[in-house]
């Protein structure tokens, strides 16, 4: 048996131990005397007892003569009354906390964790109940992020600095790091000068050596007419890719360029870059949707002709056209930008079709697909016939952060950390600016005038006059930051250092892998950055609906950790009706062809045609498919069956259009919901319609 004697303020504390189970606890003071330090007040209590027995010192100069006696620290009272008693003891480090609880754990280097002002060094169990009792005001902390405080224990070994991220008032950076992705060195490329591009266009693009990306495009056979799938990093240079083909292409009279992007604010800025760099070499237009509020400040000046040598759109811009019977004449490029969107719940079947579509009326064309996240690209790259370019490093390096904190402290942290990023400037002469994501345009307005007058909102509710405007402040550095909605993710080139989620979800939904990653991969660029950082400031416990499992900050992780899965979408009976009807518009209703663009398509179709067939909306004849009025507004509307259904039937119910478009609105909303849900899948945190309504007030979690 060994006695462990604790120091205390006022007296001793001792544990009688086999090994480390404690048998028996005491308390003893010291009395300084004429003979010496003495024990006084000798109490022993044993076993499972509550209650102290008063026991002669007599006892305890025997206990201590006849079993080693350790101390937890010197103790010059202590020691001398040993001493004179010819008792030498030994010495360890105990955790405090554990003694307190009659327990005994022993602290080595390894295993200790600084807690406290003074330093003090506890055991690593006890300094996970510490963490989670200063973490309980914040509420209920899910499992997965207990996990992750858990890992931060352990690799920092200090309670205080684990709690950092928890204490957005208190913000020390360095302390919530969640991960480093280090740049690399960039691939020896060539100079434009060297490859087989037309003279005009090199004096034109302003470009003197490629980028890595490019120069792996060049040797993956871009300037041969091969069809690539370009997945690479934001801000490297996937645009020009796309540029070299199509202008080489086009002067060389292969055909006409077609780039379509996903966004009318992205297809805006790519038209005048294309405008500005090529404008003298051919005519570029822009083709893009009808905006709901047909102003003219919401229109970009633009020149519209179709037939244009360069024509820049947006998905539906582009395919309205092609539903209405229009003709794709002579396109030699084709660039499919942000082809990520394959999987968007709402229009990844309309871009599929689109895809399909265009290959049909320009099966000649170089097909150019672009992204920066695709998860197992190598299966997307075969579907689509093309062959994959894949270039992972980053030119700049990445910190992800992530800090757990109460709503109301978010944007006094969003205020903190857009200020201190606009204060550093970068080696390249450029200061530190930053996006902010949220999921609400109404957010965007709060946050934005929280920031001050150097921040402003930033969403598809604005005219195009007012995002021009913030576009150019932004890249003129006057402004710190932009607060934009997570539908933006894909949108504008804001040349940001850092980025900031103030919310982890897209409207109704929390964000997946891939579209996090799509939005946090516009945290720093080569040209402008040193350094490129991401802020999580996630929620514990916040959640947009009762009935979600998954809370904010277990989001936050799963993103983090999680892995893109493949892209497969399934496109069900609404979507697959309508990209019926819009392909046997392509192809004038020809069976055989109707066939073949199916089978081009990525996603898998449900069976349209009984159904067509069982409402009257298309008529077969001699291996021709014959569509029918109503049959054509659902192609040229981007209507599916079950919503066309739906507007004959409401029509008959009601007479006002205003009730009509109020009740459809909300049936959409419905339908979006139930599109988010993994198909065959379990729900997993990040995948499922999380969030409630956009600009809804979240709700902690309750049991």
């Amino acid at each position: 048996m060994i006695i462990i004697v604790q120091p205390l303020k006022t007296g001793y504390k001792l544990f009688y131990c086999d090994g480390t189970r404690v048998k028996g606890v005491g308390n003893v003071e010291m009395a300084d005397t004429e003979r010496g330090f003495r024990p006084l007040n000798f109490r022993l209590r044993w076993g499972d007892r509550k209650a102290f027995k008063n026991t002669p010192t007599k006892e305890l100069v025997a206990d201590l003569r006849d079993h080693d006696a350790i101390l937890t620290r010197h103790d010059e009272p202590f020691e001398s009354f040993l001493h004179d008693f010819q008792i030498t003891p030994g010495f360890a480090r105990l955790c405090r906390l554990c003694l307190m609880e009659d327990r005994i754990t022993e602290i080595k280097g390894d295993t200790a964790i600084r807690y406290g002002k003074n330093g003090e060094k506890i055991c690593f169990d006890c300094a996970k109940r510490e963490l989670r009792r200063e973490a309980a005001h914040l509420g209920q902390i899910g499992r997965s992020a207990m996990g992750h405080l858990d890992e931060l224990l352990e690799s920092f070994r200090d309670i205080d600095k684990v709690l950092a991220s928890l204490q957005p008032e208190q913000l020390r950076m360095k302390q919530t790091l969640f991960d480093r992705l280090e740049a690399h060195p960039p691939l020896q490329t060539q100079s434009i000068d060297e490859l087989p591009l037309p003279r005009d266009f090199i004096d034109a693009a302003g470009v003197e050596h490629l980028m890595p990306a490019q120069q792996l495009a060049v040797e993956a056979g871009l300037l041969y007419g091969k069809d690539l799938l370009v997945v690479s990093a934001t801000a490297s240079g996937k645009t020009f890719i796309g540029e070299m083909a199509g202008m080489k292409n086009y002067l060389q009279g292969r055909g006409r360029l077609l780039f379509l992007v996903p966004l009318v604010a992205l297809a805006n800025q790519k038209y005048e870059r294309f405008r500005d760099r090529y404008g003298k070499l051919a005519k570029v237009s822009l083709l893009t949707g009808v905006s709901r509020i047909n102003l003219p400040e919401t229109r970009q000046h633009a020149d519209r002709d179709t037939g244009s040598p360069v024509l820049v759109g947006t998905y539906e811009g582009i395919d309205h056209l092609i539903r209405c019977g229009a003709g794709m004449k002579n396109i030699g490029t084709v660039v499919i930008d942000e082809v990520q969107m394959l999987e968007d719940p709402e229009r990844g079947h309309r871009l599929d079709g689109l895809i399909a579509r265009i290959k049909y009326l320009a099966p000649q064309a170089q097909f150019l697909y672009l992204s920066a996240t695709i998860g197992i690209p190598k299966t997307l790259a075969k579907k689509l016939n093309a062959t994959l370019v894949r270039y992972d490093d980053r030119p700049v390096a990445l910190e992800r952060y992530v800090l757990f904190l109460e709503r109301k402290q978010k944007i006094p942290t969003v205020k903190k950390l857009v200020t201190e990023e606009y204060r550093n400037v970068s080696s390249k002469g450029y200061r530190g600016q930053s996006i902010v994501f949220t999921n609400a345009r109404a957010r965007c307005h709060v946050i934005a005038e929280a920031l001050g007058i150097r921040a402003a909102a930033y969403h598809a509710g604005l005219t195009a006059v007012e995002r021009r405007d913030v576009e150019q402040k932004f890249l003129q550095g006057k402004l710190m930051a932009v607060v934009t909605t997570a539908a933006l993710g894909a949108g504008v080139d804001f040349p940001a250092s850092q980025v900031i989620f103030d919310s982890l979800a897209m409207g109704r939904a929390w964000l997946t892998v891939q579209e996090f990653n799509q939005m946090a991969g516009r945290a720093g660029r080569p040209d402008f950055h040193d350094l490129g950082k991401i802020a999580i400031l996630a929620e514990p416990g916040g959640t947009y609906s009762r009935d979600e499992p998954s809370t904010e900050e277990e989001v936050a992780l799963r993103l983090l950790k999680g892995v893109m899965e493949e892209v497969a979408p399934e496109h069900d009976m609404e979507a697959s009706s309508e990209e019926f009807v819009a392909n046997a518009v392509v192809c004038k209703g020809k069976e055989s062809d109707l066939a073949k663009i199916g089978q081009t398509m990525v996603g898998t179709m449900e069976p349209a045609l009984p159904i067509l067939l069982q409402h009257g909306l298309v008529r077969k004849s001699g291996g021709v498919i014959e569509l029918t009025d109503l049959a054509r507004v659902m192609a040229e509307h981007f209507i599916g069956i079950e919503r066309l259904l739906l507007i004959s039937q409401l029509v008959k119910e009601m007479g006002d259009p205003v009730d009509i478009v109020a009740e459809l609105d909300c049936r959409v909303e419905e339908e979006l919901e139930k599109q988010r849900e993994p198909k065959g899948k379990e729900r997993k945190p990040g995948h499922g319609p999380g969030p409630g309504r956009a600009g809804g007030k979240r709700r902690p979690r309750r049991k």
